[in-house]
C-alpha cells in the first residue's frame, strides 16, 4: 500500500490551490483526479482547448490556465485518469487507474471532488434530448460539440445564463430561455442585495449576459411553472405554465439547472459530520475556518463544502493546503497565518453574494417536493413517486428505510441522482424538518467496480 503525506482528490480550482499551496511549501503530495488533465469541471480541458473555442468561452475559463500552470511548476504529483471507489476515517482510499483497482493511505487526506448539479425530477426528465446543462458545457468544452438544431434552456440558476451566453457566442439557435425560479424570490433576495454589492462585479456580469441574449432576440420566460418536457421517443416538444396559461415550444434538445450542490458522497462515506443547509438546500460538511471535518486528518475544500464558486474555491484550497504543511510540521502556524491572510481576506469578500444568488435562484418548493406520481426519481432502479409515497403510507419513515424496500439509491449512480429529491420528497410527505431526518448512508463503492477489479487487488496485496 503505497503511503503519502498528503492526498487530494480531485483537481478542479480548489483541490489544484491546494495542492500547489501545500507543495510549495514542503508537502509530499499527491493529486489524484478522474480526468485526464487539470482543471475540474470549471476549467475543463483547459490546458487542451484551442484558443478560439477557450476566448468564446469567456474570460473566467480562461483565468483557469494560470492555475493550472502554478500547479505544473510545482512539486506536486499528478496521478490523471484515476477513480476513487472508497475513502475511510483512517485515510485508507480505493482507487482504480487504467482498469487496476489499488489502495493507497495518508497522512492527510484533502477532498475537492466539487458540486454537481442538483437533480430535479419532473415529467418527461429521462426522455431523451434532454440533458443538464453542465453535460452541454462538458461536451463544448472538450470536445467543441454544440447543438446543431436549436436548444431550450430551462431551469434556475446563474449557469443558465452562462450556458446560454456560451452558446450565442457558438452560433447555437437558442428557441427560449425558461426560468423556473418564483417570482417571489425578488423579494426573498432583496435583503441581502446590500451585501452582496460588496461583491458587484457577479451582479453585473449577470446582467450582461441576459442583456446581450435579449439583444440578440432570445426569448425569455420568467415565473414559469409545471415544466414538461413531451415526445414519444424522444423529446419534441417543452410544455409549461407561463402568465395564467399553457404554452409549447417545439425543440428537439432541453438542457436544464436547477442550481449545483456539493457533491458530498465521499465525504459523507467517511462518516464526518454533515447537516442540512437551509438556504442551499443540500447536504454539507461540517467543517473549521481551516476547512478541517470532525475527523482527524480529513478535510474538505471548495464546493464539496458548500456551494461558493471557483474563485472562493481556490481560496479556500490555498489555505486548506497551508494548513496541512503546518499539521504536517512543513511551516510553523505563524507562517501559516501571514501566507493565508490575503486568501482570507478575499474569500470573505467572494462568498458576499451567495446568500443573495441562493435567494433568488432557489428552485420552486413545489418542484422539488411535489413531482406528479408516474415521474421516475431513482433512473436507476425505475422507481416513481407514487412507489416512495406508497413506502412512505407503509411505514417507512426515512430515506435509508426506503432505499432497503425499493431500492432507490442501488444503482449505478449509488444514489447520487436520488439522494437529494428523496430527502425533500420524504421531508414534504411526512410534514417534517429535513434535517431531522438521516440522509442517505454511503458506501463503498462509491464509483462502479467490478468483482475482477477488486480480485486483483486481493492477489496484488497477497504478492506483496
Amino acid at each position: 500500500m503505497a503511503h503519502h503525506q498528503l492526498v487530494i482528490i480531485g483537481g478542479g480550482p480548489a483541490g489544484l490551490a491546494a495542492a500547489t499551496s501545500a507543495a510549495n511549501a514542503g508537502v509530499e503530495c499527491l493529486l489524484i483526479d478522474e480526468q485526464a488533465t487539470p482543471g475540474g469541471q470549471v476549467y475543463r480541458a483547459i490546458a487542451d482547448i484551442p484558443h478560439q473555442r477557450a476566448k468564446s468561452l469567456g474570460p473566467d475559463y480562461q483565468y483557469g490556465q494560470k492555475l493550472v500552470d502554478n500547479f505544473n511548476a510545482s512539486k506536486a504529483i499528478h496521478q490523471p485518469s484515476t477513480t476513487v471507489w472508497s475513502l475511510n476515517a483512517q485515510r485508507k482510499i480505493g482507487i482504480l487507474h487504467h482498469n487496476q483497482a489499488a489502495l493507497l493511505s495518508a497522512d492527510r487526506v484533502i477532498i475537492a471532488t466539487g458540486a454537481m448539479e442538483r437533480p430535479v425530477p419532473f415529467a418527461g426528465w429521462t426522455l431523451p434530448g434532454v440533458m443538464t446543462a453542465g453535460a452541454g458545457q462538458i461536451l463544448l468544452k472538450s470536445a467543441g460539440i454544440v447543438p446543431n438544431n436549436g436548444v431550450v434552456v430551462a431551469g434556475s440558476g446563474p449557469l443558465l445564463l452562462l450556458l446560454a451566453w456560451q452558446y450565442m457566442h457558438a452560433g447555437v439557435t437558442i428557441n427560449a430561455i425558461i426560468q423556473l425560479s418564483p417570482k417571489g424570490n425578488y423579494w426573498r433576495a432583496l435583503p441581502h442585495l446590500p451585501r452582496a454589492l460588496l461583491a458587484y462585479h457577479y451582479i453585473i456580469k449577470g446582467l450582461k449576459y441576459q442583456l446581450q441574449l435579449k439583444k440578440s432576440g432570445v426569448p425569455f420566460y420568467s415565473g414559469v411553472s409545471d415544466l414538461c418536457a413531451v415526445g414519444k421517443e424522444s423529446i419534441e416538444a417543452v410544455e409549461f405554465t407561463y402568465g395564467g396559461g399553457r404554452k409549447s415550444i417545439e425543440t428537439p434538445l432541453l438542457m436544464t439547472h436547477f442550481g449545483v450542490i456539493p457533491d458530498s458522497h465521499l465525504s459523507r462515506s467517511t462518516g464526518c459530520h454533515h447537516y442540512w443547509d437551509r438556504s442551499q438546500l443540500c447536504w454539507r460538511p461540517t467543517i473549521d475556518q481551516w476547512s478541517n471535518s470532525s475527523i482527524e486528518g480529513l478535510a474538505i475544500i471548495g464546493d464539496s463544502a458548500g456551494i461558493g464558486g471557483a474563485i472562493a474555491a481556490q481560496h479556500a484550497g490555498r489555505m486548506a493546503g497551508l494548513e496541512s504543511a503546518y499539521l504536517l510540521g512543513c511551516i510553523s502556524s505563524k507562517e501559516r497565518d501571514k501566507n493565508a491572510h490575503q486568501d482570507r481576506r478575499y474569500l470573505a469578500k467572494d462568498l458576499h453574494v451567495r446568500p443573495f444568488l441562493e435567494a433568488l435562484f432557489r428552485p420552486s418548493p413545489t418542484l422539488l417536493t411535489e413531482p406528479e406520481n408516474d415521474t421516475l426519481i431513482c433512473r436507476c432502479e425505475e422507481i416513481t413517486a407514487a412507489a416512495i409515497r406508497q413506502a412512505i403510507q407503509d411505514g417507512h419513515r426515512d430515506p435509508n428505510q426506503i432505499k432497503f424496500l425499493t431500492r432507490c439509491g442501488m444503482g449505478l449512480c449509488q444514489g447520487r441522482q436520488c439522494d437529494n429529491a428523496i430527502s425533500q420528497l420524504v421531508a414534504h410527505e411526512l410534514g417534517n424538518d429535513i434535517g431531522q431526518n438521516e440522509s442517505y448512508r454511503i458506501r463503498p463503492p462509491i464509483r462502479p467496480l467490478t468483482i475482477e477489479q477488486l480480485a486483483d487487488l486481493n492477489e496484488a496485496g497477497e504478492e506483496k
